[in-house]
């Protein structure tokens, strides 16, 4: 299958091939901004970051699937997070497992441990996959969210478990009447959403590059509650065992409250965080990424306070104020995934002006429909495997060029653009066959 030479779509490709091709502009000047070089509130860009797509010097490019010019092609995607994260933070989970593993132990009793661990798996197993639902437009790495899980069931349980004595000696300066109370309402909101935010500056930090902004920070904020959910479930689910005249019963009951009427409560506490973060990762520098993980602490403790709070009057709290929280956190998420979206499709359509895709491809390559015709058209010619590699890789490529508008590492960025520019050449040949 062959195609013409590209030609920019009419409107704002267009404007911004024209604008491309212009002698004489540096980066800076405002006469080259588009006015859609911002199609959502996510990833603003301001003028004095813009800057043209590269050029597509060479010979037009094949056109592959259902008016698609596309490619596909091996993952491989930004290496960024070194070996020395995902060592370093194995090594810390394994450690952890020496202070976690006998605490669960001792209050579970070897059989409810078992017991515990295995029904903890349902609601682990909820959370998971809503990860990967809202993770599935552009995938983290599998080595990166193996990173946040350990850290979120191991790690941050070792930390809440270190400091939760220290907290203790605090009571006595407290207006709580009970100590038990203030553990619940006081310490578990503050130790615990510390504990688990602190994996996610530690990616932010150190896997910065895959860190793109609010939705990563969902989708690692959610692993590490799903992890932390886990291994406290594992004690909720176990001590119903292990101390209960009626376990079966008791189970049931705290496997009703954990399992099905709370199982993102964790989830949405450290969500908030990950959103703000996410948010400060679009214009990165350390300090704002430190700033940032103390200001999204507030949102997640207080969050975490109300529900550990409720008492009495529990059911009508939790119809009143956590069923709508709950909702908020859905909405919130789906708009978060159309934003990523239309930011996909105008950071692709950028290249479609620069040569690299025509503008039908950009439809079929940044929404979802177009996605699932392609992969169809794909699966036809025994070519799924290659056309799921190269959607995966064009979304790559738009975010590397956010990375480059925002003004963040410009150069090193400038750099991985030219490589998967390289990769998308291969790739579509891949599935053009």
């Amino acid at each position: 299958m062959s195609m013409h030479p590209h030609q920019p779509d009419s409107g704002e490709s267009g404007h911004a091939g024209q604008r491309a091709s212009q002698p004489g502009l540096s980066p800076g000047s405002q006469g080259y901004f588009p006015g859609q070089a911002n199609p959502s509130w996510m990833g603003r860009v301001e003028p004095e970051y813009y800057r043209p797509a590269p050029g597509h010097a060479g010979a037009p490019l094949p056109s592959v699937g259902p008016a698609l010019a596309g490619g596909g092609g091996p993952g491989g995607g930004m290496r960024s997070a070194g070996l020395a994260l995902v060592v370093g933070g194995a090594a810390l989970a394994f450690l952890s497992l020496f202070l976690v593993v006998p605490f669960l132990l001792a209050n579970t009793g070897v059989s409810g441990f078992a017991v515990g661990f295995v029904v903890s798996l349902i609601p682990l197993t909820a959370v998971l996959l809503t990860v990967h639902a809202i993770d599935r437009w552009e995938p983290e790495p599998k080595r990166l969210l193996f990173f946040a899980f350990t850290w979120g069931a191991a790690v941050s349980v070792a930390v809440t478990l270190l400091i939760q004595p220290v907290f203790a000696l605090t009571f006595q300066f407290s207006d709580v009447a009970d100590l038990q109370t203030y553990m619940a309402t006081v310490q578990a909101p503050v130790v615990e959403e510390f504990a688990k935010s602190l994996g996610l500056l530690v990616l932010l930090l150190l896997a910065r590059k895959h860190f793109d902004g609010p939705v990563d920070g969902v989708v690692f904020a959610f692993t590490i509650a799903g992890g932390f959910a886990f291994t406290e479930n594992i004690l909720y689910f176990g001590r119903a065992i292990a101390e209960s005249a009626s376990p079966a019963t008791d189970l049931a009951q705290i496997f009703l409250l954990r399992g099905v009427m709370s199982p993102f409560a964790h989830a949405i506490f450290t969500g908030t965080t990950g959103l703000i973060m996410g948010y400060a990762a679009r214009r990165w520098h350390s300090g704002a990424s430190v700033v940032a993980f103390f200001v999204g602490l507030l949102p997640a403790m207080i969050l975490h306070n109300r529900w550990n709070s409720m008492g009495e009057g529990f059911l009508v709290e939790y119809i009143v104020i956590q069923v709508p929280i709950f909702v908020l956190a859905v909405v919130g998420v789906i708009l978060l995934r159309v934003a990523e979206i239309r930011l996909t499709r105008q950071r692709l359509l950028e290249y479609s002006a620069a040569g690299w895709f025509s503008p039908a491809e950009v439809e079929l390559l940044a929404t979802p429909r177009g996605r699932r015709t392609a992969l169809h058209w794909a699966a036809g010619y025994n070519r799924r495997p290659q056309m799921k590699s190269f959607l995966h890789a064009a979304t790559q490529l738009a975010f590397i060029r956010q990375r480059i508008l925002s003004g963040r590492d410009i150069g090193l960025h400038q750099a991985e653009e030219q490589h998967q520019l390289h990769r998308i050449v291969s790739l579509r040949a891949a599935v053009a066959g």
